[in-house]
């Protein structure tokens, strides 16, 4: 076998492993960045949270006279801070300010004023409360006995996330004969602590169907409450009736006139059928925008949020003891960590860069919703953005998903800005946003008497030179969340 050397030119990519963190800090939601930044802190002694920007002195000098030497480290740590206040490489053709705090740089984080720390111990995060756990606080305040408590925290433990009772009794009876053996409980002692739970609140809570836990709220009313009678008619004897919006058959069975029929019903309408539902939901938990935009001086500009991620830097006094020449294991270990220290600090810096690139030419796109609201958004794809930036649509879906958009309309999530189209008559486009907010408008302005159907909806948009199937707009509507026109009809 004869052995030859040769020399072959050829491409091909490879990811460096700056690349591929860059790529995956790219595609991080907010938390998941803020947990990488920390694991970075944690592992990289090279990297530190920079508390005191303005009071940042220069890398001190050594104590040896090496004076090239600091000079070549001074440079790397320089070259190492983000000055993110520079302005942006953005198209300036664009209507659209730009610019972002420092993110790596800037004011202390903990800029809590006194009256924030006093009130911080109120406004902490806390677990919060369960429906079992506010009826068992209403229990250890009632005089119970040692036999009606067993029966009343059989019963809590019994129902569910609603606050209806599915158990039989006869299964509490038993639950609360095996906690008690010696006690000899009947079903009558069952249905007293019952009554008595179904007096705590929320009012209507340990129901066992729907029109108890009506009743029950509505007995729990003054008895001088107007209608009050009349609306305990309708439920207790004809519910079914209410359920199918039968009003001319409410009429005929109750003898009410229509204005009585009417009161009755909007009180019944105040009522809460799912008692126990608000109890236990979580109240502390928010999303933090990673873009903010605002008008001003009729420009909308668009900045990040410098909340989003603490504020980092080199750690001077630990970069000051690297050696140049030094190969030992100790200024190696530092060597490696400063290398990896400004990788970090640099996709972070990219990563932010292109978030605000991606958002500004999306703002750019969607002014008229900003202005006008969701019926005047534009039809928008991946692709319109990713040739206008120059980057690749998956760098485009990475930066867009888990990200938030905070405007003057709300917050949303930059993928809300994105949307097919439909044509139009006149040869345009319409995006399918604009279509449900169009949809949803016109069911809000509707009579409840005479709800539109999807085919009048659909009518209604072809005038406005909207051509949309039917199948289409029963597809919109679910996805709304807005019932059928059967279902939305109203009483009166």
């Amino acid at each position: 076998m004869k052995v030859s050397l040769n020399i072959q030119m050829g491409q091909h990519l490879t990811m460096t492993p700056q690349l591929q963190q860059a790529i995956r800090l790219l595609q991080l939601s907010t938390i998941e960045l803020q947990q990488e930044i920390q694991n970075a802190l944690d592992s990289n002694p090279l990297l530190e949270l920079n508390d005191d920007y303005d009071n940042t002195s220069a890398p001190s000098k050594s104590d040896n006279n090496d004076e090239s030497r600091q000079d070549d480290y001074e440079t790397e740590l320089s070259n190492s801070t983000v000055d993110i206040n520079n302005p942006q490489d953005i198209p300036e053709e664009l209507p659209v300010d730009s610019a972002w705090d420092d993110i790596f740089t800037g004011n202390s984080a903990n800029t809590n004023t006194p009256d924030e720390d006093d009130e911080g111990f109120e406004a902490r995060s806390t677990v919060a409360e369960t429906l079992y756990d506010h009826l068992l606080w209403q229990v250890n305040l009632t005089p119970f006995t040692i036999t009606d408590r067993t029966i009343a925290v059989c019963i809590i433990d019994s129902l569910d996330e609603n606050g209806y009772l599915h158990n039989d009794l006869e299964d509490i009876l038993e639950a609360a004969q095996n906690i008690l053996p010696n006690e000899d409980i009947e079903l009558d002692e069952i249905v007293a602590v019952l009554h008595l739970i179904q007096q705590f609140e929320p009012s209507g809570v340990a129901a066992r169907n729907l029109q108890e836990c009506l009743t029950i709220q509505l007995k729990q009313l003054p008895e001088d409450t107007p209608h009050r009678d009349h609306a305990l008619l309708i439920v207790n004897e004809h519910l079914d009736l209410l359920a199918a919006q039968d009003q001319q058959g409410l009429l005929k069975r109750t003898k009410f006139s229509e204005s009585q029929l009417r009161a009755a019903v909007g009180l019944i309408q105040t009522l809460n059928p799912y008692p126990g539902g608000k109890i236990g939901q979580d109240e502390n938990s928010y999303i933090i925008p990673d873009v903010v935009v605002s008008k001003q001086k009729n420009r909308w500009r668009v900045e990040l949020n410098p909340d989003t991620a603490p504020k980092l830097r080199i750690n001077t006094s630990y970069a000051s003891l690297i050696r140049r020449a030094d190969s030992s294991a100790d200024n190696t270990y530092l060597k490696n960590h400063l290398q990896e220290a400004r990788w970090f600090l640099k996709s972070l810096q990219s990563r932010h860069e292109t978030l605000l690139k991606v958002a500004t030419c999306i703002v750019e796109h969607q002014r008229a919703f900003l202005e006008q609201g969701p019926e005047a958004m534009k039809a928008l794809v991946l692709r319109d953005i990713a040739e206008e930036v120059e980057l690749h649509e998956s760098t485009v879906s990475r930066v867009t998903s888990q990200k938030y958009m905070l405007t003057p309309r709300g917050l949303f999530e930059l993928k809300y800005f994105f949307s097919s189209h439909v044509g139009t008559s006149s040869g345009g486009e319409c995006s399918s946003t604009a279509i449900r907010a169009m949809i949803k408008k016109l069911v809000s302005q509707e009579d409840p008497r005479k709800p539109l159907s999807d085919n009048k909806i659909a009518d209604l948009l072809q005038e406005q030179g909207i051509e949309v199937a039917r199948r289409t707009i029963a597809k919109y509507r679910e996805s709304l969340n807005i019932p059928s026109s059967s279902d939305r009809k109203r009483l009166l």
